[in-house]
């Protein structure tokens, strides 16, 4: 479950370098909520926001949406009305492999929102899509039910919640 106490990816690798795996984001930072993290659900919608709407409108329970949208740039399937939507039920953050849009808006809000851009248009509401696959992008895989930490060094994977603990010394 995601909490707004900070979990740095740093800190989190140096205390259970054995239990993560780390990634160079290929996404831009667009919401209030620089870093969060929580349990992965997924999505594939193709230039639909539908889906996605469908996701964030069901309790989060701390979890974290990543949606897949095929990197698709052409139209936006993420904005503020969505964005609040899912903060209201408990989601933690979306991670959007596609556009966002409303980004004066989405950077204002308690909410982690990753995205690979920003567009204006908006993409479809046809609710079509394939929810609760494991995905891979940009060689990072997303599995349902494993845990994503995100904040401005990458994004991290574990299989499980990672506790923060005390980390051995070291020299970088």
């Amino acid at each position: 479950m995601s909490s707004s106490r900070f979990l740095s990816t740093s800190d989190l690798v140096d205390c259970n370098p054995s239990l993560v795996q780390g990634f160079d984001s290929p996404f831009k930072s667009f919401g209030g909520r620089r870093a969060f993290h929580g349990s992965i659900e997924t999505v594939q919608c193709f230039e639909d926001a539908g889906a996605i709407r469908a996701c964030l409108a069901e309790p989060g329970l701390g979890r974290v949406l990543v949606a897949d949208a095929g990197g698709s740039r052409r139209v936006a399937v993420l904005g503020d009305k969505m964005a609040r939507l899912g903060m209201g039920n408990g989601w933690a953050g979306v991670i959007v492999n596609g556009a966002v849009r409303d980004c004066e808006t989405l950077s204002q809000l308690d909410f982690g929102v990753l995205a690979l851009g920003a567009v204006p248009v908006r993409g479809g509401l046809q609710g079509e899509g394939k929810r609760g696959g494991n995905l891979v992008i940009a060689d990072i895989p997303f599995l349902v039910g494993a845990h994503v930490y995100v904040d401005a060094d990458g994004i991290l994977i574990a299989g499980e919640a990672l506790k923060r603990g005390r980390a051995a010394p070291r020299q970088i």
